[in-house]
């Protein structure tokens, strides 16, 4: 670790979701995907728009952990942010949103993950079916 660089896992520890969220500013892609992917262990709802506004960030392995992040949430309010993730030139990116649709389980998830079923990466395709299969799961249970 840096001189001056954020301890995620002492944040983590102490729930610091405000030094987590500004974790995701940081210059170092390992310190924005270790804030995301501890926002999603805590859970915090407070952290969904400012995990959202790092779903584009440039590199394929921060969006991969604001996806998991997102979809360990469960905020209904990344559905469409997470759609749009779908269409990202990044396979690792595309799989990653598939599987947070699926674990929020919002029935709006539905038609663009069909539509991932054509995907060229198996992996995705493979994320996006079993993500159709727990927001069915999730319908049937109402």
């Amino acid at each position: 670790m840096k001189m001056g660089e954020p301890n995620i896992k002492k944040m983590k520890a102490k729930k610091d979701v405000e030094g987590l969220i500004e974790a995701l500013k940081d210059e170092d892609w390992n310190v924005r995907a270790g804030a995301a992917m501890a926002l999603g262990e805590i859970k915090d709802a407070k952290a969904v728009e400012p995990l959202i506004q790092v779903l584009k960030d440039e590199h394929w392995y921060v969006q991969e952990g604001v996806a998991e992040a997102l979809g360990k949430i469960g905020d209904k309010r990344a559905v469409e942010p997470l759609t749009e993730a779908l269409k990202d030139r990044e396979w690792f990116v595309r799989a990653g949103a598939a599987r947070a649709l699926g674990d929020i389980g919002d029935a709006r998830a539905v038609e663009p993950l069909n539509q991932v079923l054509k995907d060229e990466h198996g992996k995705v395709r493979w994320m996006a079916a079993e993500a159709l299969k727990k927001i069915d799961a999730k319908k049937s249970k109402k």
